[in-house]
This record gives structure tokens, sequence and C-alpha cells, in this order.
């Protein structure tokens, strides 16, 4: 009867700490998020909201794991049962201070950020970072569960042992995982090779494929395009180091827009050139940097005039394109329309000689 007693009175002790424990974990997260919630308001930066935003998941869950894993000693069990609860709270731990260590990354890559607006029209040093911090950010990520899944698997005893026999053959299974992992490693080499030399980054206008269209997403193993219509583009990240593509905002965004027009010989070239200059003027797409008109070829047929003209970025180099081309065939069509390319042929004595 007093074993039975004591018993019950060992399990209420043990729920008691435990469930005094969980509460008072949860009341120290809650404390501290209001703590950071205070700071945040008073504070113009945007540290503590990032904080808070990141943080609070993994916080939320540490806390009470902590409390729990001081109390372990006023827990009355049998000592197997008490052995495996200590072991998972162990790799429970782990586990947790991992995913609020990669959140960091993401505090880190908050506060760097707040400096680099990629919004704007001349974003060339922010695209530079932000592409550099995806990539590394990533990169973090995956070591850190690389790590904890190797403290995991060692806290194991069974693991270890099977660890040693592993490392009796590590050189015939070194040969084995190297050619099984020569795809993936060369992968990992191109991203970082790319997020190091950068010949392109986010949000730079590229052709890829025979395809317009901007860098969306920058990952360890693919890129992701968007294309002009609102289509994706996926394409492996070992496709930029291999293969040839343009990048029509490698070093600045702005741009020189062309367009041809082809017209008779009749065509007065210097009126056509003093219209294309009254249009640029008049157009809000154009950046008043670089202009001209050139005759860039003749045939038996026709003369190619080429119109040259500069903008901020391609999206409005494109408008600017459009508008310039429909306003010249205007300006032809109205003011000289027998400049516009047509075929001449003679006849003498009845016969065609063209």
């Amino acid at each position: 009867m007093f074993k039975a007693l004591d018993n019950i009175h060992s399990l209420g002790a043990t729920a008691i700490a435990v469930g005094g424990s969980a509460l008072f974990g949860i009341a120290i997260y809650y404390l501290l998020i209001k703590v950071l919630g205070s700071f945040s308001k008073k504070s113009k930066g945007i540290l503590f909201k990032s904080l808070i935003k990141n943080l609070k998941a993994p916080l939320m869950v540490l806390l009470p794991l902590l409390a729990l894993n001081l109390t372990q000693g006023y827990i009355h069990l049998p000592p197997n049962m008490l052995d495996a609860i200590g072991h998972i709270l162990s790799i429970a731990l782990t586990i947790t201070i991992a995913w609020l260590i990669a959140k960091f990354t993401f505090v880190i890559e908050d506060l760097i950020l707040k400096s680099y607006k990629i919004d704007v029209k001349d974003n060339l040093k922010a695209r530079k970072i932000y592409t550099q911090l995806q990539f590394f950010k990533k990169a973090v990520v995956i070591v850190i569960c690389v790590i904890v899944l190797a403290v995991i698997l060692m806290s194991f005893e069974k693991v270890r042992q099977l660890g040693t026999a592993i490392l009796a053959s590590a050189g015939i299974l070194g040969i084995i995982i190297g050619f099984a992992a020569q795809r993936s490693l060369s992968t990992l080499l191109a991203g970082l090779q790319i997020a190091i030399t950068q010949p392109f980054r986010i949000d730079d206008v590229v052709i890829v494929e025979g395809e317009w269209g901007k860098i969306e997403e920058i990952t360890l193993t693919y890129v992701v395009v968007r294309i002009w219509d609102l289509r994706r583009l996926v394409l492996p990240i070992t496709y930029f180091i291999e293969k040839p593509f343009q990048n029509w905002t490698r070093e600045s965004a702005d741009l020189l827009g062309t367009v041809f027009i082809y017209t008779d010989y009749t065509i007065p070239v210097k009126e056509v050139r003093e219209e294309l200059y009254r249009i640029l003027q008049e157009s809000d797409l154009w950046d008043g940097k670089v202009w001209n008109l050139q005759i860039t070829n003749m045939t038996e047929r026709a003369v190619e005039l080429r119109a040259l003209m500069s903008a901020l970025d391609a999206s409005t180099a494109w408008n600017l394109r459009c508008e310039v081309r429909e306003k010249l065939l205007y300006f032809v069509q109205t003011k000289y329309p027998n400049a516009l390319p047509r075929i001449r042929a003679e006849f003498h004595n009845g016969e065609n000689i063209s």
C-alpha cells in the first residue's frame, strides 16, 4: 500500500514538474516576444521586427524544451524510460537550436537588404547583393541540416558502431559516392561560381533559349526565368556555365534600341532624321542620351534606315521602339507615300524589262 502511494506521489510530482516547466517556458516565450514587440514599436529600424518575424516559431518550441530539459532531475520514472525521454529531449533541442540558427540567417538577410532597394531603376548593386545572399543563405541552411543530421545519428550508439565498420571500407565507399555525387557536386560548384562571379543576378534581363525574360529565382540547382508573357523557364544552373546567353543588364539597366525601316531611294533622309528627333523629344520613354538615324544598307530595291535610341531599361526600350516604328511609318505614309518600297519596271517594244 505504501509503495502504491509512493508511486502515485512520484507520478504526481513528475506531472507537476513537467507541466510547471512547460508553462514556465511558455511564459518566458510570451514575455520575450512582448519585450521585443515593445522595442520594435519604439525603434525605427528593422532589427526587432525581423527578430519577431523569423525567430517567433523556433523560440516557441525552444523555450519550453529548455525548461523541460532543466527539470529532468525532478522526474521520477524508471531509469530506462528516463534515459529514453532524455535522448528524445536532446534530439528535439538539437533540431530546434539548428532551426533557430538557420532563422538567424534570415534576420541577417533582412538587415543587409534594408539598405538595398531592388524595386528602383538603378538597382545594379542591390541585385548583386541580393543574388549573393540568396545563394549563401541556402548554402548555410544546407550545411546546418547536414551537421544536425550527423549529430543526431551519432547520438545513437549502434550508428556509431556502424560508422566504425563503414570507415574500414571507406576507400571503396568513397569511390562509389564520388561517382554517384559527381553531378550534384558539379551543380553545387556551378552555383557557387555564379554567386561569386555573377554573370547574372536577380532581376537581370536575359535572353535564353530564344526567350526574353527576367531572372526571377536562383537556387543551388536551377534558375527560374520569368518570360515576358509570364511563363516560367526553369533551367539547370549548369546551363549558364556551359552555354552562351545574353544579359542585357550586366553592367547597367539602360539599353540602346534600334528600329529598321525600308524605303525607296527617293526618301529624303534628312527629313526622316529630323522627324525621328521630334518623335523622341515628345516621348516620355526616351532618356535623352542617344539617338541617330543612318543608312545601314542598300539593295537593288530599297534603302535600309536604322533609327537608334536609348532607354532606361529593357521594357522601356521595347515600348519606345514600338512607338518610334509606328510614328515613322505614319510619317512616311503621309508625307512621302511615293518613297515606300516599290518595284520598278520598264517596257520597250511591248516587252517587260525589269
